[in-house]
């Protein structure tokens, strides 16, 4: 695994591009007044042939995974266009994936292999590979990136992997997280699946595929507890076929895959319920799986799972609140 050396020039830059983005209009408003337009709301992904991880980079840059082939593409959602960017070495995966913005690397799950991957966006080149879980207990599904660990979800395993990055940017060794009930008791077919941070890292949320639920997660010792999630007659809401989360603020996003639905959804400041505000869908869904948040604009890829012969793969863009 090489060492990674901090970009400091990448730092001035920044800053330049923050302040430029605060004298001047954000570029997002374009993705937004084009959700009418089905040609800008739909990205094809050239060449893929299955989907299911997207990642937001730096500005209007996102990064999408081929699941079957571990390929990385490379798009933009105010263009509208995508490539293939990192063709992958033979026998890898990519499900969910985050970006380091701070030290331009991206984050791979790699699903059955269960192994893990990191990419360095500059030169493509791949950092380090791990190897979270053996035998038949493996399925890497997701990651979250915190201040300065990257953590992993098992579909197959009740447990987390924690990734240290260091301040010089270079990942260190692996730590499996045994997490206690309830999150942590393994039933049939899928587990954890997305995970997301709240409270400034101090708090990771995970989605229990076959439950419909969330969990909040302390970090530090395993230890969880179900979110109550509600609708707004405080009628109990479970999320089947929870997928990928997304979390700002006090908002999370819930991506209901085989339900082509995406549940917004308000939490409270102590994480521990949250009502739905919204349902949003669309007529472009096909699976969704994971999401990424731009401003107002949900960028999500379908996967397909219910079309085994499909051919072609794409992002989706939506509106993340339209109301509310």
């Amino acid at each position: 695994m090489r060492k990674i050396q901090a970009k400091p020039i990448r730092w001035i830059a920044v800053g330049i591009l923050a302040l430029a983005a605060f004298l001047v209009p954000a570029p997002l408003a374009t993705a937004d007044r084009t959700h009418g337009d089905e040609r800008s709301s739909v990205i094809k992904l050239p060449g893929a042939t299955g989907a299911e991880g997207i990642a937001a980079g730096e500005g209007t840059t996102f990064f999408a995974g081929d699941r079957l082939n571990g390929n990385i593409f490379r798009g933009d959602i105010d263009r509208g266009t995508a490539k293939l960017f990192i063709k992958a070495p033979k026998g890898r995966a990519a499900l969910g994936m985050k970006v380091d913005r701070d030290n331009e690397l991206l984050f791979v799950a790699g699903g059955a292999t269960g192994q893990a991957y990191v990419y360095d966006l500059d030169t493509k080149k791949t950092v380090a590979v791990y190897q979270l879980a053996t035998g038949g207990d493996r399925f890497i599904n997701d990651v979250i990136l915190t201040r300065d660990v990257a953590w992993f979800t098992n579909s197959r395993a009740g447990e987390l992997y924690r990734i240290p990055i260091g301040r010089d940017g270079t990942p260190g060794k692996a730590r499996t997280v045994p997490l206690r009930a309830p999150a942590g008791t393994v039933d049939e077919g899928f587990n954890l699946n997305g995970i997301a941070a709240a409270d400034e890292g101090r708090k990771l949320i995970v989605a229990h595929s076959g439950r419909g639920a969330l969990y909040t997660v302390d970090p530090r010792d395993g230890s969880n507890k179900k979110i109550q999630v509600t609708d707004s007659a405080g009628k109990p809401v479970t999320l089947a076929n929870v997928d990928g989360i997304v979390v700002r603020g006090d908002t999370l996003w819930a991506v209901q895959n085989r339900l082509n639905q995406v549940s917004r959804i308000d939490l409270n400041g102590r994480v521990s319920s949250g009502e739905v505000e919204e349902i949003i869908t669309s007529k472009n869904f096909d699976v969704p799986t994971t999401a990424a948040l731009y401003g107002n604009t949900l960028a999500l890829v379908n996967a397909k799972f219910t079309t085994p012969e499909a051919k072609s793969f794409e992002a989706v863009l939506v509106k993340a609140r339209s109301r509310g």
